[in-house]
């Protein structure tokens, strides 16, 4: 008879940041131990808070099924010698079956003879199997554990009760003293603990002791409150997705309730208080329609709405004096001169190895003065970058910073402005940590992408030059992340710079400070094989296929719009009979090219029949439609200068014996075939994609 299965694991409030992936790593190990044991079920759901995490598994099979099975063992001429005994083989395959010699059968297989073993194995009861659910709760991992008492686990939080009810029996087992049972917790302060009579119950159970356990619920109804209010007051309340989340998995049972602060905060810069009011508190900002920010904000409180006034009250004085002390923060900030704050970049440390900020910022300096002239920037542009680049890093030393690392580069822009400096110089300091994260914005500026690209490769370039390169999953510096940053950059800005010149001069520049560990060639190779699979990552995350992805990487490394200009084509062509034709072609040349000597050029003398001339003739149109089509960027004409010399290149073959018996003329066709290979594979490897037959 299915049951329904419960399993709770209670706990002190985990850290919000804990808990979706908690609960995401415990219901699929649960998955895929009722898997493993072939247990068959319904439904399986989720719940999880701060204070818990729990599995809920419909019509959970009441045990394994029977299993019957038939193996296979030796030929019966290996299984029994001359006098009709068992062999010792015979006797190993009895025995790895679990079997006795009598219980052995004997049956044909397209003609032979082989001994046949059947076995019959009783499903194990669920409830007997459920205990080893004690292995998959204790092997959970966290970004950070602990350990309490005298206990050897290592856990997020203590463990405070364990709940694991199959139907109404309770599944006996103790992790680190704490005992299984029926009985569960409610809300800390609102609710009561109480016994589970049936799994089922669980989150009707607790919605009655004040707690949502399902977290999605738990977040539709902190959006449904703040809509709510913003109906009310005419208000426009923006939602941050992060926030949300946070609040979500902070909370049992949340409700959701306004405060104000005085309209003076408002003279400080809009970015401050939304910082203050997100980071520090938790709150949600308020705007009016027309996008202005209002002194009123919105949490969430763990809890029903008695008292709430009070609540309110006291969540007003904290943010008052977080406020007041921002404003002193920015006021004091404003005191000190661009040029004092960037002399104290030299007392703090980038890395003991690589030198201070204030070296940095020299290196962004020549950095960014190099890709300006690299991206063909104008004369004001050009200004523009090396002023911003001079002063990139001033905030750093701010109050303001120091409080909100979150606000760099904002706030770098706010006092620059303040300080005098054009609006343009000022958002290139902020546009250089852009993008931030997965998602965010490129700078929008050509000085300001200038800036990021200087700052992000020089992150990069200057750890490798120290032995600091990112393995498997560690990477404490985040150089995947600068690395991807700067490919977005360059993908949406169309500069004509590529990750391979960018990351060798970078190197070269670096080698000369005297800081550098490593073998400058071998990091070279190391720098520009990090790049390139960087650009894969992000190509295969645009949605290209992996064989394309692989086509396009095995050529020469170019700008990465034009490589992700090349992708796009040929995933639009991949399923087109005619793309299938011309790769066919253009692969025959490259693959036979490969056994082209070394030294050797074409000679129009020892050619033997007019398809070699043509073959020339579309091997200098195919290099000069690259060049112009090279020029504007443009893949598709690129692609066409190839794919119009289908036809030459299947004449050619159809007519012409490479592997010719005599040396010259077949290292002449060999040598033509690979000028025209050059051209084919600086656009891609067409030998690595893939068609469906």
């Amino acid at each position: 008879m299915n049951k329904p299965f419960l399993l709770e694991l209670g706990l002190e409030e985990l850290p919000a940041r804990f808990v979706t992936p908690s609960i995401t790593q415990l219901a699929e190990k649960v998955q895929a131990w009722l898997d493993d044991k072939g247990l068959s079920y319904g439904e399986i759901h989720s719940y999880a808070t701060p204070r818990r995490l729990a599995i809920l598994v419909e019509d959970l099979a009441d045990r394994q099924p029977d299993i019957h099975d038939e193996s296979r063992g030796p030929a019966l001429k290996i299984a029994k010698d001359e006098s009709g005994a068992w062999t010792k083989a015979a006797l190993g395959f009895a025995k790895g079956q679990g079997v006795e010699t009598s219980q052995l059968e004997i049956k044909a297989v397209n003609g032979t003879d082989y001994v046949f073993a059947k076995t019959h194995k009783k499903g194990e009861k669920t409830s007997v199997l459920l205990p080893e659910l004690k292995e998959l709760i204790s092997g959970l991992t966290f970004p950070k554990s602990m350990r309490w008492n005298t206990y050897s686990l290592r856990y997020a939080r203590p463990i405070q009760w364990l709940v694991a009810l199959y139907g109404e029996d309770v599944i006996p087992f103790s992790i680190n003293g704490i005992e299984t049972g029926r009985n569960t917790t409610g809300h800390r302060f609102l609710g009561a603990d109480f016994p589970l009579d049936n799994p089922i119950e669980y989150a009707d159970a607790l919605k009655r002791q004040y707690v949502i356990a399902d977290a999605e619920e738990r977040k539709a109804a902190i959006v449904s409150q703040l809509k709510q209010m913003e109906e009310e007051h005419s208000w426009v309340v923006p939602i941050d997705e992060a926030l949300l989340e946070e609040v979500t998995q902070l909370v049992e049972y949340p409700t959701a309730l306004s405060g104000s602060f005085d309209d003076s905060f408002l003279a400080l810069p809009k970015e401050v208080l939304i910082t203050t009011m997100r980071e520090h508190q938790r709150y949600f900002p308020v705007e009016a329609k027309d996008g202005r920010l209002l002194p009123y904000f919105i949490t969430v409180r763990n809890g029903n709405e008695e008292y709430i006034e009070n609540v309110a009250k006291g969540n007003e004085k904290v943010l008052r004096a977080r406020l007041s002390d921002a404003a002193f923060f920015y006021h004091e900030d404003q005191k000190i001169s661009l040029q004092a704050a960037n002399a104290k970049l030299d007392n703090i440390v980038f890395h003991e190895a690589i030198g201070t900020m204030g070296e940095k910022v020299a290196r962004i300096g020549e950095l960014s003065k190099w890709l300006a002239g690299e991206a063909n920037l104008g004369a004001q542009e050009r200004q523009t970058v090396e002023r911003a680049a001079a002063i990139a890093k001033f905030d750093l030393v701010t109050y303001m910073v120091g409080e909100f690392p979150e606000l760099q580069g904002r706030m770098g822009q706010e006092y620059a402005e303040k300080a005098g400096e054009t609006p343009q110089v000022a958002k290139a300091i902020y546009e250089q940590y852009l993008p931030r994260y997965a998602g965010d914005k490129v700078p929008e500026t050509e000085a300001g992408a200038v800036l990021a690209l200087a700052d992000k490769l020089d992150t990069v370039v200057s750890c490798f030059s120290i032995g600091l390169i990112p393995t498997g999953s560690q990477d404490p510096y985040a150089l995947r992340r600068q690395a991807t940053g700067i490919i977005h950059i360059l993908l949406q800005t169309e500069m004509p710079l590529t990750l391979e010149n960018m990351a060798v001069h970078a190197l070269d520049s670096i080698a000369k400070k005297g800081f550098m560990t490593e073998k400058v060639e071998t990091t070279k190779q190391e720098l520009i094989s990090f790049f390139a699979n960087r650009l894969k990552h992000v190509m295969l995350e645009a949605g290209f296929r992996y064989d394309i992805v692989d086509a396009v990487l095995a050529a020469p490394l170019v700008d990465v719009y034009t490589m992700f200009a090349k992708a796009r084509l040929l995933t639009e062509r991949a399923e087109d009979r005619e793309f299938k034709e011309v790769t066919e072609s253009l692969s025959r040349v490259t693959n036979l090219a490969k056994k082209a000597p070394k030294g050797v050029f074409v000679s129009e003398n020892l050619f033997e029949n007019e398809t070699e001339s043509r073959l020339l003739a579309a091997t200098l149109e195919v290099e000069f439609g690259l060049a112009e089509a090279w020029k504007v960027k443009d893949a598709y004409a690129a692609y066409q200068a190839l794919a119009q010399c289908r036809a030459t290149i299947n004449t050619f073959f159809d007519h012409t014996m490479v592997m010719a018996d005599n040396e010259a003329t077949r290292n002449n066709r060999l040598a033509l075939l690979d000028r025209l290979a050059k051209s084919i594979q600086s656009y891609a490897d067409f030998q690595k994609i893939v068609f469906s037959a």
